[in-house]
């Protein structure tokens, strides 16, 4: 009978712990659909003769854009933490003055693609711009250029130094302040205190917003376009525009290289990280005669991030011509493209990150970890070099959905799917494991467990997940750019062609109509995370 017991107790968690086959099939179907543009850009490069890719990587050229990328992304990453994590201080330990205003406002330029945002300044900063024409009759004939390293900078930590301010907002909800308290017993002043006790515990958030904003600063192709300085995704796009095929690849494969050592030294940054648990003090920091200050500082991020860029979006409904080519003129319908290739991407998404989510919060092991950590390279790839690589294979490969509306949905699932499966991952591990074993000893199959209990109780993570993505496939530029049906127009691309013939009123409707979108996607996202701005 202890044989028996012993067999029957294997039996048991042999079952807990074996994978599903049909899940894990549809998880494995989805981690080579990710890795295949990134094989096939491998491929593609490899075909490039070894002495010529050699001279193309150690031209000038190619050295000069590697440096600039460099000095891009660090200077934005260390610009975003500067402005995030006081921004997420005042916000959660302070007295700030409309603190629960505050709190919303300063993570909604989220909502503003970097791109209209450069259009924005541009028209504002630039040669001849706003500024300067009202500064004129002060005898002010010229203003500081905003194009280059400055203006990238500038624009991209306005549009990205949320990231760092969410994910450190959220570190110093959850972290027991009595630490706190008991740094202060012991003499220590605030900064001290900051320094020793609170800034250990929230590195690993800071360290993960900081990903997100280097990531974001690497990959964006609108901003130093605009502002008209080369990094490695403007001058991909325009090799590949001019037919440097070979070019274009040896610089996607190096982009491609450098993001993956920002994956490695946020991970070293990172360091392990800490929890603590015990009882949390309500009190906060009082600022004093700084208060007025601090409030000031907040208002002028959000004022430059989001009052410049619809002020002078408003202006420019008034000079938009109708004297135009009919191509420039603004019709509704590319709202709808917008709308529907969004959706279908976000849908797809979803589907394909249930398998993912749903291993990697069950099971451990090497395979539910390698198919969650496969779906993050498609987020961590550049959209042009995403869009190239797909360029290639569909032309070449895949002609029946070559410029078709597949490829691009395609596409925006393999860049955005992280989002999805990082929500649904999440919703998993919450909900206890004994209720669909409930359901199946009740005579429920293992798909009907799923569908009548679980999937309910996941569902504010599933529409949380669908709508970042719906949010983010709305706002990207370059894989539209390059992977868009013939004459299928989105309110991004209309906006680009717009700026691109020198008619920044013909982008003004289209923009306007954008941020009202991505608006309410991001106040579908807040509503189902229970964003807290107490």
């Amino acid at each position: 009978m202890a044989t028996e017991h012993r067999t029957s107790a294997d039996d048991d968690a042999d079952e807990e712990t074996q994978l599903p086959l049909g899940v894990s099939i549809a998880a494995a179907a989805v981690s080579a659909a990710v890795l295949l543009p990134i094989l096939w850009l491998v491929k593609t490069g490899l075909d490039v003769g070894f002495s010529e890719a050699i001279a193309l990587l150690t031209r000038p050229t190619t050295l000069e854009v590697f440096v600039n990328t460099t000095v891009l992304v660090t200077l934005t990453t260390a610009a975003c933490v500067l402005i995030g994590v006081p921004l997420a201080y005042l916000t959660v330990r302070t007295d700030l003055p409309f603190r629960r205003f505050w709190t919303i406002v300063v993570s909604l330029p989220l909502v503003i693609p970097s791109y209209v945002g450069a259009f924005a300044f541009v028209s504002a900063f630039g040669p001849q711009g706003s500024f300067q024409r009202l500064l004129a009759p002060l005898g002010v004939e010229k203003i500081p250029e905003i194009y280059g390293l400055e203006g990238s900078i500038l624009i991209l930590t306005l549009y990205t130094y949320p990231y760092v301010y969410i994910t450190a907002r959220a570190s110093l909800k959850s972290m027991d302040t009595t630490l706190i308290d008991a740094a202060r017993t012991l003499e220590h002043d605030r900064w001290e205190t900051f320094k020793r006790v609170t800034l250990p515990q929230i590195r690993p958030a800071v360290a993960a917003g900081a990903l997100l904003s280097g990531l974001y600063a690497l990959a964006d192709f609108g901003t130093p376009s605009i502002m008209r300085y080369d990094v490695f995704t403007r001058v991909i796009f325009v090799e590949f525009g001019t037919f440097g095929r070979d070019t274009a690849t040896l610089l996607s494969l190096q982009l491609v290289a450098v993001t993956l050592f920002i994956l490695w030294l946020e991970a070293r940054v990172r360091g392990e990280e800490r929890t603590t648990a015990g009882g949390r003090s309500r009190g906060v920091v009082s600022l004093g005669k700084w208060r007025y200050l601090a409030m000031g500082f907040a208002a002028l991020v959000a004022g430059l991030a989001l009052v410049v860029p619809v002020v002078i979006l408003l202006s420019w409904l008034g000079t938009a011509s109708t004297a135009v080519n009919q191509s420039l003129a603004f019709q509704w319908s590319y709202v709808t493209n917008s709308v529907v290739v969004a959706a279908a991407a976000a849908a797809v998404a979803v589907v394909a990150g249930l398998p993912v989510a749903y291993l990697s919060a069950r099971y451990d092991g090497l395979l539910p970890t390698a198919f969650e950590r496969v779906s993050y390279i498609g987020y961590a790839v550049p959209g042009v070099v995403l869009g190239l690589a797909l360029v290639f294979f569909g032309s070449q490969y895949a002609t029946p959905i070559y410029q078709t509306l597949y490829l691009l949905v395609f596409a925006y699932v393999i860049r955005f799917l992280p989002q999805s499966v990082g929500s649904l991952r999440a919703s998993f591990l919450s909900v206890d494991p004994a209720l669909p074993e409930a359901a199946r000893t009740l005579g429920r199959t293992s798909v009907g467990a799923f569908r009548y209990v679980t999937l309910p109780l996941v569902a504010p993570g599933l529409f949380g997940g669908a709508a970042l993505v719906f949010l983010t496939t709305m706002k990207e530029l370059p894989a539209t750019l390059l992977l868009r049906p013939s004459g299928f127009t989105t309110l991004v691309t209309h906006i680009w062609t717009a700026y691109e013939s020198g008619y920044f009123g013909q982008a003004a409707v289209p923009a306007l109509v954008l941020l009202f979108v991505s608006g309410l996607s991001m106040l579908v996202i807040l509503r189902q995370e229970g964003y807290d701005v107490k």
